[in-house]
C-alpha cells in the first residue's frame, strides 16, 4: 500500500526520543506493509549531523535495529510543508512547533501519545540525562505511542 503521508518525529535535540520513535515506527510500519516517508528532527541545532546519543544506539540494538547511520538535524521551515504529521515528544516540544509552524500548517502538529488508546496526553519521558534504564523507559513509551499511530495510519490507508 503506498500512501501521501509523511510523519516527522521532533525531540529538542534529535538524539535521543525523535530518533528512538523514528526507528520503532519505521520496524512497526514496515512489519504492517504500511509505505509512509517518516523522518525526525530537533528543535535546536546542538547535535546537527551527529549520531544519536550512544544510548539511544544501544537501546534500538536491544530490538534488532541499527539507527548508527542516523544524523542529527534541525526542523526546517519546509518541514511544516513537506510533512502531512508532524509529531513532538512532549509539551514544550509542541508549544515550540506551533510558535514557528506557518498557520496553515498548525492542524499537523499532535502529541505521539495522543495516538495511544490508554496514554493520550501524556508525555514521552526525555532520557538525556538518566541512565541506560532511563532510555529502556522512554523506548517502552515511545512503541505505545508508535503503535497507536500504526493503527491510525492503517485505518486510513
Amino acid at each position: 500500500m503506498h500512501s501521501s503521508f509523511s510523519v516527522l518525529f521532533v525531540c529538542l535535540g534529535n538524539i535521543c526520543r525523535s530518533p528512538m520513535a523514528e526507528a520503532a515506527f519505521i520496524n512497526e510500519i514496515q512489519k504492517r506493509q504500511l509505505h509512509i516517508k517518516v523522518d525526525s528532527a530537533g528543535l535546536g541545532s546542538w547535535h546537527v549531523n551527529n549520531p544519536p546519543d550512544r544510548r539511544t544506539i544501544k537501546e534500538a540494538a536491544q530490538h534488532k535495529i541499527d539507527i548508527t547511520h542516523y544524523r542529527g538535524r534541525q526542523i526546517q521551515s519546509e518541514d511544516f510543508v513537506d510533512f502531512t504529521h508532524i509529531i513532538g515528544m512532549d509539551h514544550k516540544n509542541i508549544y515550540h512547533l506551533k510558535k514557528i509552524a506557518p498557520p496553515e500548517c498548525l492542524h499537523k502538529i499532535s502529541l505521539l501519545m495522543d495516538y495511544s488508546l490508554t496514554h493520550k496526553g501524556q508525555e514521552i519521558a526525555d532520557p538525556y540525562y538518566g541512565d541506560q534504564l532511563d532510555f529502556e523507559v522512554t523506548w517502552k513509551q515511545v512503541e505505545l505511542g508508535i503503535i497507536g499511530l500504526a493503527d491510525y495510519f492503517e485505518k486510513q490507508l
